[in-house]
């Protein structure tokens, strides 16, 4: 491993350094990450629009949200043990598990609104990680909150699962956006952080640090999108 501190004395040298680290793990983070995306739109699309496959999915996505579940926490607790490659593999698994749940909402949204939506989406996307990289503000205090927020919000949405309430349902679309505008400014910033502080940084850390950015940001982009689509969205 290269140490930055030994390897340049200059103060010049450092910062050029560090700078370069933080370009570099950003470009596997948004490299991976819109990786990740496209194939979850692809076969999103392509689900919904074969008959024959989409009526074997749309019958178990509940088993496809866990499996789901299963493997991001998978991912996230075996990430150091496990090689890298292997950890790509589970994030473009992933990715397609969540391609295919994600096939339900063209059945349920005309294809004009998802476009509109996804536009929306990106450009929010892009101006929040952009302000959470450069700001100077510590969001650590933004990160935390958002994140008791989130609980909140999965525990009102499992309510209203039997209450089928359409006030609170808006209610929570609108708190859901709110909650993954904060997390996206957050989750860039720490990505930055992450590679500023890191001394020491072999080819396998950069990519484990990387993959773990691009996992956190594709989630932030997809429950954005999602919860934009619901509040703004009309339904079939």
């Amino acid at each position: 491993m290269i140490d930055f501190e030994k390897e340049f004395e200059t103060p010049s040298y450092r910062t050029e350094s560090r700078t370069t680290l933080i370009a570099r793990t950003f470009r596997i983070v948004y490299g991976w990450m819109s990786a990740g995306l496209a194939l979850s739109g692809v076969l999103a699309w392509y689900t919904a629009m074969t008959p024959s496959l989409s009526e074997a999915v749309l019958p178990h996505l509940k088993l496809l949200l866990i499996a789901e579940v299963l493997v991001v926490l998978g991912l996230t607790a075996a990430l150091n043990k496990i090689p890298v490659f292997f950890a790509y593999l589970l994030f473009l698994g992933y990715a397609a598990l969540n391609g295919l749940t994600l096939s339900a909402i063209f059945l349920v949204y005309d294809l004009a609104v998802i476009q509109k939506v996804f536009f929306i989406t990106s450009g929010m996307f892009a101006g929040l990680a952009l302000w959470g990289t450069f700001t100077k503000n510590d969001l650590t205090s933004i990160g935390s909150f958002c994140g008791m927020a989130l609980w909140g919000l999965i525990i009102a949405g499992l309510v209203n699962l039997f209450m089928h309430s359409e006030r609170l349902d808006f209610i929570c679309s609108f708190v859901g956006v709110l909650v993954f505008v904060g997390l996206t400014m957050y989750d860039a910033q720490k990505i930055k952080t992450m590679a500023a502080q890191e001394s020491q940084m072999d080819t396998q850390t950069l990519h484990r640090v990387g993959i773990m950015g691009a996992l956190a940001l594709y989630l932030d982009f997809i429950n954005l999108f999602l919860h934009i689509l619901r509040y703004f969205g009309r339904k079939r």
